[in-house]
C-alpha cells in the first residue's frame, strides 16, 4: 500500500464550506503516481505502458479545509492485462471516499492490451490486498 498525505488548499473548498467533490479525481490521480514507475521507470511518456479504462468514486462523507487528508492506494484486483487500483481518502481517521480505477497494461504503438507478467506482476502483487467491502 502506498500512503500520501495532502493539505487541502483554500481554493479546494466550495460554497457549502467543504472540499469540492471535483478534487477527489485529481487527488486520486496524484496518488497513483506511486504505481507509474513500476511500468515506466524513467516516466518517459514515449514509453508509457498504461491506459485508464474506468474510474468511479464513492462519497461516504465530507472533507474539510484545515485538516490533512490521507490517501491510501493499493490494488484490489490483478488480472491478465488489467488491474483495479483502490484508493481511500481519510480525514481525522475517518474514511470519506473510496475510488476504484481500472488500469490496463497497454502497448500504445500496437494499440492493444498486453499481459502483466514476470517481475512486473510480482511488484504489483506486493500491493494487492482485500478491500473493506471484501472483509464485510
Amino acid at each position: 500500500m502506498f500512503v500520501r498525505t495532502l493539505e487541502p488548499a483554500f481554493y479546494d473548498t466550495d460554497a457549502l464550506g467543504h472540499i469540492n467533490n471535483t478534487r477527489l479525481p485529481a487527488w486520486f490521480e496524484w496518488a497513483r503516481n506511486d504505481l507509474f514507475p513500476l511500468f515506466t521507470p524513467d516516466l518517459d511518456p514515449r514509453r508509457w505502458r498504461l491506459i485508464m479504462a474506468r474510474m468511479e468514486i464513492d462519497y461516504h462523507g465530507e472533507l474539510y479545509y484545515g485538516r490533512d487528508i490521507e490517501i491510501r492506494t493499493y490494488l484490489s484486483r490483478l488480472g491478465n492485462s488489467s488491474f483495479t487500483v483502490t484508493q481511500e481518502a481519510r480525514q481525522s481517521g475517518r474514511l470519506t471516499n473510496t475510488g476504484h480505477t481500472v488500469m490496463m497494461h497497454y502497448d500504445h504503438q500496437a494499440g492493444c492490451a498486453v499481459p502483466i507478467e514476470g517481475t512486473l506482476r510480482e511488484a504489483l502483487s506486493e500491493h494487492l490486498q482485500a478491500t473493506e467491502a471484501d472483509d464485510a
